[in-house]
């Protein structure tokens, strides 16, 4: 069995595959804020896989990416002591199969490479643009020829939502969902509309104007990832949707360097 964990800033997002499959058997969440110590996460990953119906001690390789960097000795530490396995972290010099394009190829996301790895693993010799909606939106561009171009960010949902409340005494806190019209009617209506469609549009923009300064004007392929992707179904923002897309990345580049 296979353990793929992706630490992102808001959440760690994980899943155990079996050999040979490109499907997870399970995949969890668990909420990444706070310190957290070895043990703590050694016996979260050895508790959920055994609730699951697994036997931790199947595990037999472990590939990790994460954009937090006070989490990654505890997460080293927690595979060694409790799986007895050195985890692949993902961070330069291991194989990707992708020629980064980049001006510091060492500062881009271990989950954007997860992403785009996943995606040429998918869809080979297709130009991608990847729309990943997490605690950041990520855009990221790779080509039919396994380029990294790099991409843009921007806050996501939650965090939109974040500053509204912190930097405006009198706009509420609401639900982040889709709303029923973009001119809303009330306060919370309003800041949902502008949110949701918020996003919409800039990834629209966003992926049109790399149609054109990239492919001369032929859209790519854009596919959908992330927590948040689900709520843009039908918005014309994604082509296909592969929530699990960081993951397969994961098993992808953990095949790679065994």
């Amino acid at each position: 069995m296979r353990l793929v964990i992706d630490v992102g800033n808001t959440q760690i997002y994980g899943g155990l595959f079996a050999e040979g499959k490109k499907d997870s058997v399970f995949h969890f969440r668990k909420s990444s804020h706070g310190g957290m110590t070895t043990d703590e996460l050694g016996c979260f990953l050895r508790t959920v896989i055994r609730e699951n119906g697994y036997d931790p001690n199947m595990v037999s390789d472990i590939a990790c990416c994460s954009v937090v960097p006070d989490i990654n000795h505890a997460l080293v530490n927690s595979c060694r002591r409790y799986f007895h396995i050195v985890p692949l972290m993902i961070e330069p010099g291991i194989k990707t199969g992708l020629k980064i394009r980049y001006k510091d190829p060492t500062a881009v996301g271990a989950d954007r490479i997860a992403n785009a790895v996943g995606t040429t693993k998918l869809y080979p010799n297709q130009n991608i643009i990847i729309a990943d909606f997490g605690t950041a939106i990520t855009l990221d561009v790779v080509t039919g020829k396994k380029e990294y171009l790099g991409g843009a960010i921007l806050p996501g949902l939650s965090i939109s939502m974040q500053v509204l409340e912190a930097r405006a005494a009198k706009l509420p806190t609401v639900a982040i969902t889709v709303p029923a019209v973009s001119c809303g009617q009330t306060t919370e209506e309003s800041i949902q509309a502008g949110i949701f469609y918020g996003a919409v549009g800039a990834v629209k923009e966003l992926t049109a104007q790399m149609s054109v300064e990239l492919f001369d004007g032929v859209r790519p392929l854009v596919v959908g990832t992330g927590g948040f992707a689900g709520m843009m179904r039908n918005r014309g923002v994604w082509d296909k949707l592969h929530p699990d897309l960081v993951l397969e990345g994961l098993i992808a580049i953990l095949e790679m360097n065994r």
